[in-house]
């Protein structure tokens, strides 16, 4: 399926450098997607084949896009949170993958760069991103310790004046394709082994010294133009190229995740337009029964709970802009940032099957954008925290902040809390309940479930207040407080059933047929 819009392209866009204003080079860009995307490629085929080829990916950096991301002083466009928002927004209307490709080198190599880079090896880095449109990623996650990260075995020693590397990573976006990697290490000595701390250093690929090897590449489910892989590191990286936190190594990787979680609305903000888009026009043009789709209870039920995804993600974007910025430090942001990943990346892989739902039978094909695009943001709900264990790190907080503030009732703290005040107040009867300090990791979950989308119904009041559509901030509020009424309904419930284990065969129902 093609995407819905304009389809008025010009064959070869026109080239823009760093003095042209934003706006024009946003259309630039949009309209060198669409040409590649819609004119030169099958974008269908493009999704079922693994990589990209390098025209494509030649095509989408001819503007230099990354730009937008780095200071004006290494000759980017600035790196201002909304530029770079907007950016990804475009990209992921036409390709998730592809906006998660910007998002690597954003979120995860360039803004910690810009923040932690020694002065020398930034100014070569990002320079060398702009004048020769290079890429970059991240390697923390090792075989052995996925979302145990603090205990990584890689480890470096001081070598002259270099830091030796060495260690296993896997899963890192963009695996054989970055020319730069940002490698997380532990420090390793005779006497004390690996250090609690963690270090990170900048990676140039195509240094002598500084190979990093591919292993092994891996079949991803989606996301077939992104390459996943094991890389083994044995490296030697100047003094020069090692990042210089403000306090703690632990607290730069938290400062670093919290700020790609709360940029992960940017990656959904495109995508989320492109379901609303392909499920509306889907349901006005498809006739059953004699009648238009649209026509259905149900299906504007479905149409309705992706809108109000759109409009929670627009005022998710609306906060990052304001929040996110790599002038402010994010290591103890924790509660919010993992509020905002968590509940985006939910609504994602719940609009994606609302949408392969309404198309049907012919939605579930490789080459076709509805079941594409259940299986290309699925992994969203895993990487960079699983929402399982992001959601219990969020009550775990809340709890603490519960316990320091003496005050066990949740709808009493929550209409104080700074994330939840007004929305509270909306949910005060379903929310007047005292909290169980010791609850079991389910129930943390749970309750983590719940805190996020009042997080969310909180930017959601925050962005009418701004005047965006009043009939949409109504309607998202409702979908929203009868989520949050559901889950509290899950979260309230006695459910302490765990796993059965028997020595023999699991028991067979044929033995109890009559």
């Amino acid at each position: 399926m093609k995407p819905v819009g304009n389809q008025h392209t010009p064959a070869r866009p026109e080239q823009v450098d760093s003095a042209t204003p934003f706006p024009e080079f946003l259309e630039t860009f949009k309209a060198s997607l669409r040409n590649v995307f819609r004119r030169r490629e099958d974008l269908d085929q493009l999704s079922v084949n693994r990589g990209l080829p390098p025209y494509v990916l030649r095509d989408v950096m001819a503007c230099s896009p990354f730009s937008t991301f780095i200071p004006s002083e290494y000759g980017g466009r600035g790196g201002g949170l909304q530029e770079g928002v907007a950016l990804v927004e475009a990209a992921a209307y036409e390709s998730l993958p592809l906006a998660l490709i910007f998002g690597i080198n954003w979120a995860l190599f360039i803004q910690p760069v810009t923040k932690y880079g020694q002065a020398s090896a930034r100014q070569a880095v990002l320079t060398d991103f702009v004048q020769h449109r290079k890429m970059g990623g991240l390697m923390i996650t090792e075989p052995d310790y996925g979302s145990d990260a603090l205990h990584m075995q890689t480890a470096w020693t001081q070598q002259g004046d270099g830091c030796h590397l060495r260690g296993t990573k896997h899963w890192a976006g963009l695996t054989g394709w970055a020319d730069y990697w940002l490698l997380t290490a532990r420090h390793a000595s005779e006497t004390k082994g690996l250090a609690r701390d963690i270090d990170f250093f900048i990676c140039d690929a195509n240094a002598p010294g500084q190979q990093v090897v591919v292993e092994e590449k891996f079949h991803n489910l989606g996301l077939y133009m992104i390459p996943y892989g094991r890389n083994r590191i044995d490296v030697v990286v100047p003094e020069t190229h090692r990042l210089l936190p403000q306090s703690t190594g632990i607290k730069m990787m938290l400062d670093l995740l919290h700020r790609s979680r709360m940029q992960f609305p940017a990656m959904a903000m495109g995508f989320l337009t492109r379901i609303l888009d392909e499920a509306t026009s889907h349901c006005r043009e498809r006739l059953v029964g004699g009648k238009s789709l649209l026509s259905y209870d149900q299906v504007q039920a479905r149409l309705a709970k992706i809108q109000s995804a759109f409009t929670i993600c627009s005022a998710m974007c609306v906060n990052s802009c304001e929040r996110a910025g790599v002038e402010n430090n994010l290591a103890t942001h924790g509660l919010e940032a993992n509020a905002i990943k968590t509940c985006i990346t939910d609504l994602m892989q719940e609009a994606s099957q609302s949408l392969l739902q309404l198309v049907g039978a012919k939605g579930y094909r490789l080459d076709h954008f509805a079941g594409r695009a259940v299986v290309d943001c699925r992994p969203f709900q895993i990487f960079e925290g699983s929402n399982d264990i992001l959601y219990a790190q969020i009550s775990e907080a809340l709890l603490k902040q519960v316990k320091v503030a003496r005050e066990k009732n949740l709808s009493r703290y929550l209409s104080r809390f700074e994330l939840t005040q007004r929305a509270s107040g909306q949910l005060r009867k379903w929310l007047d309940f005292e909290l169980d300090s010791s609850l079991s990791q389910r129930k943390l979950v749970e309750l983590g479930q719940v805190v996020s989308r009042i997080v969310a119904m909180e930017l959601v009041l925050k962005l009418g207040d701004k005047g965006f559509n009043k009939a949409l901030i109504d309607a998202s509020l409702v979908n929203l407080q009868q989520e949050i009424t559901a889950m509290l309904t899950n979260c309230t419930f006695d459910n302490r059933t765990e796993l059965i284990e028997s020595d023999q065969s699991h028991p067979s129902w044929r033995n109890f047929c009559d």
